[in-house]
């Protein structure tokens, strides 16, 4: 069987497989700033690819489609072949990032319920967000589908904010990408450190790629990517 590259992105490889089917190999760079950083992590290529691995296994079982079929090898996961639509879902239980600075919230308030937002995957334009009718004109999503991924987003918050408070931890928010199969959308691309960020309960420690952003060292940076992972690995 032939293994070709279909395309490439910053943190991962697609090729093709079975009928059907692709593979997803996951790169050792970390980036940030819409690719303005980026360095290599060595080994940060697996620790996504089990992260992501372990979640989308979790969603399956609550009765969540997601594109996951199962491990190539470490690093490189087996997915359903989907038309992937180059939009962001971001869901925030609490207030980080990039939402503190583009309106009048406090770091660290509490949503409730989450605030959920798309966002066009545009680095040139630094990722603009789009309400419905962006969406529509654009022919990137119907309003009745970015309502079903509304409710999607849903689903998995509570299913990953359920299991992430196990570990101690708090789910501050997290980004989904989806594509379609046929007439269905699915969740597809990843779920890791690199799209989600999480803190310690308590003591408010960082564990995500927020430490990246922020100038940590690279043993720091993986440290917490593994630990993560093991925390996971022990309540899911």
């Amino acid at each position: 069987m032939e293994i070709a590259k279909l395309g490439e992105g910053k943190t991962k490889e697609v090729y093709s497989f079975e009928d059907g089917k692709v593979l997803l190999k996951y790169k050792d760079s970390i980036t940030a700033g819409d690719g303005a950083k980026s360095d290599i992590l060595d080994g940060k290529g697996i620790l996504n690819a089990q992260t992501s691995a372990l979640f989308f296994r979790l969603l399956e079982r609550k009765g969540i489609e997601t594109h996951y079929i199962g491990m190539y090898d470490e690093r490189t996961m087996i997915a359903k072949s989907l038309k992937m639509i180059p939009v962001e879902v971001v869901l925030r239980n609490i207030a980080a990032g990039s939402i503190v600075k583009r309106l009048p919230i406090k770091d660290g308030e509490v949503f409730n319920p989450p605030i959920i937002e798309f966002f066009l995957k545009d680095d040139s334009r630094h990722d603009p967000m789009l309400n419905y009718s962006h969406l529509e004109y654009f022919k990137l999503m119907s309003k009745k589908e970015a309502e079903e991924v509304e409710e999607i987003m849903i689903k998995v918050n509570a299913v990953m904010k359920e299991t992430i408070d196990k570990a101690g931890l708090d789910l501050y928010d997290f980004k989904l990408e989806f594509g379609r199969l046929g007439d269905k959308l699915i969740i597809g691309d990843e779920i890791s450190l690199d799209s989600m960020r999480i803190r310690e309960k308590g003591t408010g420690r960082i564990l995500d790629k927020d430490l990246y952003r922020k100038g940590s060292d690279m043993g720091t940076v993986k440290k917490s990517y593994t630990e993560f992972l093991t925390r996971m690995e022990r309540v899911i």
